[in-house]
C-alpha cells in the first residue's frame, strides 16, 4: 500500500508549492500594494449599473444582444478543437460536415454585423 502512495508524493508537493506560492503572491500584492480606493475605483464596470441596486430598474438591451451572441459564437467556436484534433481520423466526411457547420456560422455572423448588432452607440 505504501508504494502505491509514494507514486503520489509528487502531486502532493506539485499542490504544496503551488498553494504557499499563491499565498505569498496574495499576501505579498497586500503588503506591498497601494490600498488606496477611490469612488472611480468602486464603481461598476462590467456591465454598466450598479449591482446593489434596485432590481427593477431600466438598462440598455444591447447589453443582453452582446452578451447572448458572445455566448454563441463562443460555444460554436468551441466544436473546433475537438474536430482539429480528430481530423486526420474523420475522413472527408468530417471535413465537409465542418464547412458546412462553419459556413452556417459565417453567414450568421454577418448576418448580425449587417444588422448592426455588434455597434455600440
Amino acid at each position: 500500500m505504501q508504494e502505491y502512495l509514494i507514486e503520489y508524493l509528487p502531486i502532493a508537493v506539485f499542490l504544496a508549492i503551488a498553494v504557499a506560492l499563491a499565498g505569498a503572491f496574495v499576501i505579498g500584492s497586500v503588503i506591498v500594494g497601494a490600498q488606496r480606493p477611490d469612488p472611480e475605483k468602486l464603481s461598476a464596470y462590467e456591465c454598466g449599473f450598479e449591482a446593489f441596486d434596485d432590481s427593477r430598474s431600466r438598462f440598455d438591451i444591447r447589453f443582453y444582444l452582446v452578451a447572448i451572441l458572445f455566448i454563441i459564437f463562443d460555444l460554436e467556436v468551441a466544436f473546433l478543437f475537438p474536430w482539429a484534433v480528430s481530423l486526420g481520423k474523420i475522413g472527408a466526411f468530417g471535413f465537409w460536415s465542418m464547412m458546412v457547420f462553419l459556413t452556417v456560422l459565417t453567414v450568421g455572423f454577418v448576418y448580425e454585423w449587417k444588422k448592426g448588432a455588434l455597434e455600440w452607440d
